[in-house]
């Protein structure tokens, strides 16, 4: 029987197949392939947070208020500056992975480890500025008080600034009852157990403080900036919803409280950051497996770095994510 496999006319063009289509090897489509998946991924997270963003508008956190601190500046206003730097640090780390590919080209092996190290340094500051951030949207800046229906409530003074609740709230006494070691005690509190005060507390000191108001979720465009601002009510307002509808005290932000606003907002905050964060330390790894690899000279011996190559592609896609998720979650 003859095997022989007939022409098709498409040999020696691009799409003519054989061992490498689209002149490429095996190695950069396959990752190809994981870029295309991945980014797959990514669009299906970033498009439900743009679906809940818009179902729950009047109760998403404004990322200015959000977002607005700076290692070794507390207490000054920043916003966007530290996520602007970590941004800016994670490109430039895109260029320095081009630098190293372009000197594989090359076959220079002292620039290509000099690049891929200061690839990897710029990963390593990006995660590490991601778990500082991580750490004060955890622990919170100012505190709060949810209502029955699950809505946050938040303090200013009488001139709409936003007011902490250390910096009014008085603890009163804490009565703590002994129990022997055959005694137990099961209860249920509105109050999370280790909250700093209690609601009772907030009640007095606020009523103690006549320039205090209560900010709502509710959005409304001010008259004369034209910008969209949270609703501080008026002083009887304030206090009638305090006594009447705050249930407990938030403070910071976890998966099932948030002072900032919705609870949804964290969710998939610490989701969808983390997921990239996992991301780029991954690249880290990566990127150190391949620079030691160049110092031991693999590559040398290969006669190409294309395996340097291979690992630059995830990178720049790494970093083209963050362009969108910081477009989501920072200036959207």
């Amino acid at each position: 029987m003859d095997t022989t496999v007939a022409p098709t006319g498409t040999e020696g063009q691009t799409w003519g197949g054989g061992s490498n289509p689209l002149k490429a090897s095996y190695g950069k489509m396959m990752m190809w392939f994981f870029i295309l998946s991945d980014a797959l991924t990514f669009s299906g997270f970033l498009a439900a947070y743009g679906f809940s963003r818009f179902k729950y508008i009047e109760e998403w956190p404004i990322a200015d208020e959000v977002f607005n601190h700076f290692p070794f500046m507390h207490g000054t206003d920043a916003p966007m500056f530290y996520v602007a730097l970590m941004t800016f640090i994670l490109i430039g780390s895109s260029v320095t992975m081009v630098l190293a590919v372009d000197a594989g080209h090359h076959m220079n092996k002292k620039k290509v480890s000099f690049y891929l190290l200061l690839t990897v340094i710029g990963g390593l500051i990006f995660v590490g500025s991601q778990a500082w951030e991580w750490k004060n949207f955890i622990n919170g800046e100012y505190g709060a008080v949810k209502t029955k229906g699950g809505r946050i409530l938040q303090f200013t003074d009488a001139e709409g600034e936003r007011v902490a609740l250390n910096s009014f709230v008085t603890v009163g006494e804490r009565p703590v009852q002994a129990l022997n070691n055959s005694e137990g005690i099961w209860y249920q509190s509105d109050d999370p157990i280790g909250a700093t005060y209690t609601i009772d507390e907030v009640r007095k000191s606020f009523a103690a403080n006549p320039d205090l108001r209560i900010r709502t979720q509710q959005l409304v465009v001010n008259q004369e900036t034209g910008a969209s601002e949270k609703l501080v009510l008026s002083r009887e307002e304030s206090l009638f919803k305090l006594n009447n509808q705050a249930i407990g005290v938030v403070e910071g932000a976890n998966l099932s409280e948030n002072e900032y606003g919705a609870p949804l907002f964290a969710d998939f905050f610490f989701f969808i950051t983390g997921f990239h964060g996992f991301h780029v330390f991954s690249g880290v790894v990566f990127n150190l497996i391949i620079f030691f690899n160049v110092l031991l000279g693999t590559y040398e011996r290969r006669g190409s770095y294309e395996m340097v190559e291979k690992v630059g592609l995830y990178w720049h896609f790494v970093d083209l994510v963050w362009v969108f998720v910081f477009t989501f979650f920072y200036l959207v």
